[in-house]
């Protein structure tokens, strides 16, 4: 990033920025700021996004390393997708959690983390309710008197969510219940309905009963209820729903069973997207290598294998990014430098010290930085990013900025100790590592 741009940035985003990588963590938003190397990506997945806009639907495979940046690709990503007003979902696979062979669950979560340019997650509730708002204003602007008003919006209620109601009548029931009950003034009613609506159990008895559904949702059920969601965000004004599934790699250390179900469960997503059951989807789904090369992955379902087959053989220059799976590099001490200095000139453009940080965390000093940290973790730089940003913002950059006689390379010996790693990164290393930078 250009000093110059650097400047431009709102301190809210700079600020949020600065602080999730200061606890180790992906930033939320504002990934644009430091999106060095995906330039590559740009056309073909923007080309994917107005397809999807435009009433298509996409399925995606990212692969990539741990520490390759697959969070940070999708959250990039959705960003991107935010700005043409998509809804984005991120949702983690876990057996116990969230496991993919339940879509019930998945769908239920979908909704947990769905969110908008304007609303945080769970932004069910206002999406559902600019959805009425349009049907309202759509009946008005067709003649509708304020007498005929309830009338007509049902009426357009039925007629928008009639091809949902042949695979899942429930959803348009539940929708008026949600209404009947806010209408009535009953709010803990309408909030319970729609819950429901998410996919949420243990919805009281009465409140089902009152807008005329029974039981819970059921997988078969959950991919209806996706096609009305869809429906719903659309007629509100959002054209599209990203939906994230991360981690899916988790299904290798799953029971035998659970594993084929969920990677049949996977194929069968593939399958309706490409189909056309779900116009308005952008389905992306992230994982290891060993995910989808393993025996213990994609490879032991065939006809998931051939869905998602790409030829990785040549020189990665020549990916094609609009392959059904795309690959990312990982990164390299060079690309690790280059991304330090970006939060260098970010950092710098809202610090106290703005000249004293450019001085003591010059760029050598940001390139011996990555090398030590990469160093720590047995020389495996491509999963250093994120104790690198860490240490960077943390360690030096908030002392440079606050001490006036503190230096990094006088005052500073790098310390990587075992609680402060993941999993992944402890099995890197034995041992707590002091280096001297």
């Amino acid at each position: 990033m250009s000093t110059a741009r650097s400047s431009q940035v709102s301190t809210v985003r700079r600020r949020a920025v600065i602080d999730a990588l200061r606890r180790g963590a992906v930033p939320e938003s504002g990934l644009d700021l430091l999106a060095t190397g995906l330039d590559r990506f740009e056309a073909a997945l923007d080309g994917e996004l107005n397809a999807v806009a435009s009433g298509g639907s996409v399925f995606k495979a990212v692969r990539g390393e741990y520490g390759s940046g697959k969070t940070f690709f999708t959250r990039w990503l959705g960003e991107r997708a935010k700005r043409r007003n998509f809804a984005v979902a991120e949702i983690q696979i876990s057996e116990t959690e969230t496991p993919l062979h339940k879509l019930e669950t998945v769908y239920r979560r979908l909704t947990e983390r769905l969110t908008t340019a304007s609303f945080p997650p769970s932004a069910l509730r206002p999406v559902v309710d600019a959805w009425f708002y349009a049907l309202e204003e759509d009946a008005l602007a067709a003649g509708a008197s304020e007498e005929d008003l309830p009338g007509e919006v049902d009426r357009l209620l039925t007629a928008r969510l009639a091809e949902v109601s042949r695979q899942a009548q429930s959803f348009a029931t539940a929708l008026r219940g949600y209404r009947a009950a806010l209408t009535a003034g009953d709010e803990a009613t309408a909030a319970a309905v729609l819950a429901w609506l998410g996919g949420q159990p243990h919805v009281a008895a009465a409140a089902r009963s009152s807008a005329g559904v029974r039981g819970n949702l059921d997988h078969f059920g959950a991919l209806g209820f996706v096609q009305g969601l869809l429906t719903v965000l659309r007629d509100g004004g959002h054209p599209g729903l990203l939906v994230v599934l991360d981690e899916v790699e988790t299904l290798q250390r799953v029971r035998t069973d659970v594993r084929d179900k969920a990677l049949n469960a996977l194929r069968q997503l593939i399958d309706e997207v490409h189909a056309g059951r779900f116009p308005g989807l952008y389905l992306v789904i992230t994982g290891t290598p060993s995910f989808y090369d393993g025996r213990q992955g994609v490879q032991r379902l065939a006809p998931l294998a051939q869905r998602l087959a790409t030829d990785f053989t040549t020189d990665p220059r020549f990916d094609n990014p609009r392959a059904v799976q795309v690959r990312l590099p990982g990164f390299t001490l060079e690309s690790l430098t280059g991304l330090g200095i970006t939060i260098r000139d970010l950092y710098a453009a809202g610090a106290d010290a703005p000249d004293r940080i450019k001085s003591l965390a010059d760029d050598a000093y940001i390139a011996d930085l990555a090398r030590a940290v990469g160093g720590a973790l047995g020389g495996k730089v491509g999963v250093a990013p994120r104790l690198f940003l860490k240490k960077l913002v943390g360690d030096v950059l908030d002392r440079i900025d606050q001490f006036a006689d503190f230096d990094p390379r006088v005052h500073y010996k790098l310390t990587v100790s075992g609680t402060e790693l993941t999993e992944v990164e402890r099995n890197l290393t034995a041992d707590d590592i002091d280096l001297d930078v």
